[in-house]
């Protein structure tokens, strides 16, 4: 990619990822290198994962927020800090104010997920609630600053944070010096972008590629444009990249190094989500199992040479986790929902049940409709939850209901 962004536009050199490396020691963790079996043979390299998830607040928005902060004057540190976030920006911000000494308000979304607002808290930040998305309640943080004087800590569009985020990269190279490709989430683009500025000038041969949920993907239609858009309504679960528009900063930085951007889709995210609990015993989010979904849909793009994929965040709400684990498991054919009709008679739901039983399906929930005016006076609707094995496993249990009789709804 040769994309060309109007300036001015702050640079972010080798140099700025170096000295934040030096600031960061002793603060954020040299998170661990984890391999992959599965992925390395979907696409017949060598894959492992940048466990950012195991960062300190369990992602890696630490090392850029400690480094603006960091960065303040006495008098700006004085004044506090204002931040906005749908979580893990938040967190990184409190624990980073809290260890330096300074104020911090950190708004977040209405909906944002209560571990994350509880976690923020406790690292010490007053918590806000504003806005229905990261867009409404970064401007909210905006008029915050503008009104009290406080510094605001953007989540992407800062050279600081920028340089922060950068040492992830630096720390790839040195625990596999041999890697080939770098996969890495974008939201604004402070990760990728960081990532990209120091792999490259150490690394011009590694590929670096960022991933974006299909839902939320503002960077490809503002490269092909040539500056950053803004889309309407992003929609994805996958919260720490649902960003409306690229940053100016990030967004100069990433069309000039990264070789490419992909989406994936929400299914992809489920599965990549369900693959990192079950493979490889790591608790990943939405966001930060993107680069897996990636490898995942396109396993092929990904041969001849090392991958590592960063798996940017491990903060996942239970309630959405439970949800998303049941998508995921619908996506690979290892949950089926379906409906049917039997006669309303004693025995009925015995027998379907036996012949469920002869394909070794197993049943997690029944439920009866009988007052559903489309239903024959002797009838009675069976809604089944199931878990199974996989997509030949599920075709197998259609064909045996049909074949026992049994009319299929959905």
């Amino acid at each position: 990619m040769n994309y060309r962004v109007p300036e001015p536009v702050p640079q972010v050199i080798l140099d700025d990822v170096r000295g934040a490396q030096k600031m960061l020691s002793g603060v954020s963790r040299v998170t661990p290198m984890e391999g992959s079996r599965h992925l390395s043979s979907l696409t017949g390299s060598p894959v492992h994962f940048k466990c950012e998830n195991l960062q300190r607040t369990g992602s890696f928005k630490l090392r850029g927020a400690y480094v603006r902060i960091a960065g303040l004057r006495p008098e700006q540190r004085a004044a506090g800090v204002v931040a906005a976030s749908a979580g893990n920006h938040a967190q990184g911000v409190a624990l980073a104010s809290s260890l330096l000494g300074v104020r911090s308000t950190v708004f977040m979304p209405v909906g944002a997920p209560l571990p994350k607002v509880a976690a923020t808290q406790e690292y010490g930040a007053e918590v806000r609630m504003h806005g229905q998305v990261v867009d409404e309640t970064l401007a909210a943080a905006q008029d915050y600053a503008d009104r009290t004087g406080a510094v605001f800590i953007h989540p992407f569009d800062h050279r600081d944070i920028i340089a922060g985020q950068g040492t992830v990269g630096l720390e790839i190279l040195e625990q596999c010096p041999e890697v080939r490709t770098i996969l890495v989430g974008i939201g604004g683009g402070g990760l990728a972008a960081g990532v990209a500025v120091a792999v490259k000038a150490l690394r011009p041969d590694v590929r670096v590629v960022g991933v974006q949920a299909a839902g939320a993907a503002a960077y490809p239609p503002s490269l092909r444009i040539g500056h950053p858009v803004s889309i309407d309504d992003p929609n994805t679960m996958a919260d720490g990249i649902k960003v409306g528009r690229p940053g100016d900063v990030p967004f100069k930085i990433i069309g000039e190094l990264l070789d490419d951007v992909r989406t994936v889709s929400e299914d992809a995210l489920s599965s990549a989500l369900l693959l990192c609990m079950e493979r490889a015993k790591l608790v990943v989010e939405p966001a930060g199992c993107s680069t897996v979904a990636a490898l995942l849909s396109e396993p092929e793009l990904y041969g001849g040479g090392p991958v590592v994929a960063v798996l940017s965040g491990g903060n996942v709400d239970p309630l959405l986790l439970q949800r998303i684990l049941r998508h995921g498991m619908a996506a690979a054919g290892r949950y089926l929902s379906l409906r049917l009709r039997v006669a309303d008679r004693p025995g009925a739901l015995a027998g379907l049940l036996a012949v469920l039983s002869v394909v070794d399906a197993n049943v997690l929930d029944v439920s009866h409709v009988r007052t559903d005016p489309r239903l024959g006076l002797t009838e009675v609707e069976v809604e089944l939850h199931l878990e199974t094995k996989g997509p030949e496993h599920c075709a197998e249990v259609a064909r045996k209901l049909h074949a026992a009789g049994y009319k299929v709804m959905s």
